[in-house]
Order: C-alpha cells, then structure tokens, then sequence
C-alpha cells in the first residue's frame, strides 16, 4: 500500500496550498467585514445621540384634569423639521411606529379601559396636569426626545410617559397603583 505524501506529489501540494491560501482570504475579509460593520454601528449610534427634536411651532398649554392617556404628536411644521435633520429611512420607520403604536394603544384603550378619557394633541407644547389635590405637573413636550408618545393621568400620581410597545401592562401598572 502507497503512502499519500505532500512533498513527493506536486498535485497535492499546488491543492493543499490552495487550500490554505482560500482559506487565509476568507478569515481576512469576514474580519475586514466584521470591523467595517462595527465601524457603521457606532456611526448611527453617535447620529442618535446628535438627534434633537426641533421646537414645537406651538407654544399653547394643554389643560388635563381628568383620568386621561394624552397622546402627543409632532405639528406639521416640527414634522418637516424632523425630517430635514433624520435619514430618511429613520423618519419613514418612525412615523410608521408612531402611526401603528399609538393605532393599537387607541384599539387597547377603547377595548379594555373604555373609562379612560383619550385626548389627542399635536398643536400644544406644554401639557398641565392637575391633580386632585390641586397640584399640578407641567411637561415641556420640546424636551421629550420622541417624536410621539403617551402620557398616562389619573388624578392621584404625577403623570406616566407610557411604553407604547408595552401598553397592556403599562395601563395595569400605572392605573391599578
């Protein structure tokens, strides 16, 4: 029986080395690839954090004194601002996750906690809510770094910004305490 040996047959050697050689090009560039998606991952997480929502066009206060989930949009105006200072497929994922969020958390509002008053504001920049010992709590919806969201009121605790994604458990929780 003949023994298999590299160095006396130039066939297996031009293969082996071949071999090696693609596998050499292979573990460089996924390495290469790897370093480049890290590089592009931290470019959009430092564009986050430069993200500051523009100034509401309002400067009006919204008056709440009653059990209530305000929601808060974005007038048209600091809308279009929005979407001069974001990518564009950054804006487009965001009005469509503002549109469906706040779609199904009317849908869970309306379904399961049909006594929570829904009050809907795009024209004001400060929401006043009231309680019923008479204090009050002032938001400055310029300072909210969402382009929409909902605030949750139900007269006796400071107000609640809510976790859209959440909102089942985030009513339970805020309006059961």
């Amino acid at each position: 029986m003949k023994k298999w040996i590299i160095n006396n047959n130039p066939i297996a050697s031009l293969i082996t080395a071949f071999i090696i050689l693609l596998l050499f090009f292979a573990c460089s560039n996924s390495q290469t690839s790897r370093k480049n998606n890290q590089q592009e991952q931290k470019k959009s997480e430092i564009a986050r954090v430069i993200y500051k929502k523009p100034a509401s066009s309002f400067s009006d206060t919204l008056i709440i004194q009653s059990r209530s989930a305000v929601f808060y949009n974005p007038d048209s105006l600091q809308l279009q601002k929005i979407k001069a200072i974001t990518e564009n497929r950054v804006y487009e994922s965001d009005v469509h996750d503002c549109f469906y969020q706040m779609r199904n958390a009317r849908m869970v509002l309306k379904k399961y906690w049909p006594q929570i008053h829904i009050i809907e504001t795009s024209k004001t920049r400060y929401l006043l809510f009231i309680k019923s010992d008479k204090s009050k709590t002032c938001i400055d919806l310029d300072t909210k770094g969402d382009m929409c969201g909902i605030f949750l009121f139900d007269r006796e605790q400071d107000p609640g910004l809510c976790d859209m994604m959440n909102i089942d458990t985030a009513l339970g929780f805020y309006f059961s305490k």
